[in-house]
């Protein structure tokens, strides 16, 4: 028995022996990856270089797409290297980086939908105020909240995981997650489960109640506001709706997961279902908000023009 920490590796069991179809694999893994970092950094250029753009949902925004990166860099660099690999394992201190990138990417992702849903609801419910009372500070603390909350919940996660006595080191997955290593564990787990119960629960229940709480109050004024209200509720809103529903999706599946056993489903349903949030989330924000929102849009726009005209001055 080793302790979390002391284990030299862990194997990753669920990668198939797909022989030279692993190429295939390992290219398209790439292009999702550059698609990824492509869109998101183009978005946080935009955002920081155009100063309309400087006003406090663009700011979530931007640390929305800073998380996108931030969790599919824990994800994809490890992924590329084990398609081509013929030996699935990956070293017990880069095992539990992983863990502690994609979960508090999770928690921060519903953080920051949640903090962006109380933005909006100060700009439709109370555009007077607005200015207000979304100040700068406020601005910075609610994201540093949305940030710092997850990582120090997840350093106590670690400093639990750290000393567990291991009976294996074989993970039912394509990447390292909290759950798994813990299932691993000879020792009494009890607390670490309870912690984590807590920590999951508790951040997932803040957020719901922030964002069903502001979207009950944005609704109640579409539907009693003029037609202007509503179009301004449509075109900033519907994104951000889309965001939750597809991330709320994505998280259901990943913690079903981690928490039932889902052996009855085919092995790649179950590599599939593990991947969603880490894959599709990070494509699709930066898609969906930049096709949706105009000022978004339209500066992408300006700053490839602006790119292309220097290129044709040199």
């Amino acid at each position: 028995m080793l302790n979390a920490s002391q284990a030299s590796f862990f194997s990753l069991a669920a990668y198939l022996d797909s022989g030279l179809f692993r190429y295939l694999c390992f290219l398209v893994v790439v292009c999702l990856y550059v698609l990824i970092l492509g869109c998101n950094v183009l978005l946080i250029v935009v955002i920081c270089v155009n100063r309309t753009l400087h006003e406090p949902m663009y700011m979530f925004l931007c640390s929305l797409f800073v998380n996108e990166l931030y969790g599919s860099t824990g994800l994809f660099p490890s992924l590329l290297i084990q398609t081509l690999s013929d030996l699935h394992t990956i070293s017990a201190p880069l095992c539990l980086l992983q863990v502690f990138i994609v979960h508090s990417y999770g928690a921060v992702e519903f953080l920051s939908l949640a903090v962006m849903s109380y933005d909006r609801y100060l700009a439709i419910c109370h555009p007077l105020q607005y200015n207000s009372r979304m100040t700068t500070t406020k601005i910075f603390w609610l994201i540093a909240v949305s940030w710092l909350y997850p990582s120090c919940a997840m350093f106590v996660s670690l400093s639990l995981i750290s000393p567990l006595k291991l009976c294996g080191n074989s993970i039912n997955k394509v990447y390292c997650d909290m759950h798994s290593v813990v299932k691993l564990a000879c020792s009494d787990t009890a607390l670490i489960n309870i912690y984590g119960l807590c920590a999951t629960f508790s951040t997932i229940l803040a957020a719901l109640l922030i964002i069903l709480y502001t979207y009950t109050k944005i609704f109640v004024v579409c539907f009693s506001g003029s037609s202007q209200t509503r179009q301004k509720a449509v075109s900033t809103c519907t994104p951000h709706l889309a965001s939750i529903l597809n991330f709320s999706i994505a998280g259901s599946f990943e913690v079903s997961q981690s928490r039932f056993n889902m052996s009855f489903l085919p092995n790649v349903l179950r590599i599939f279902l593990s991947l969603y949030f880490l894959t599709v989330q990070p494509l699709f924000n930066p898609v969906l908000y930049g096709l949706k929102m105009s000022k978004i849009k339209n500066a992408c726009h300006n700053l490839i023009l602006n790119v292309e005209n220097k290129h044709e001055a040199d």
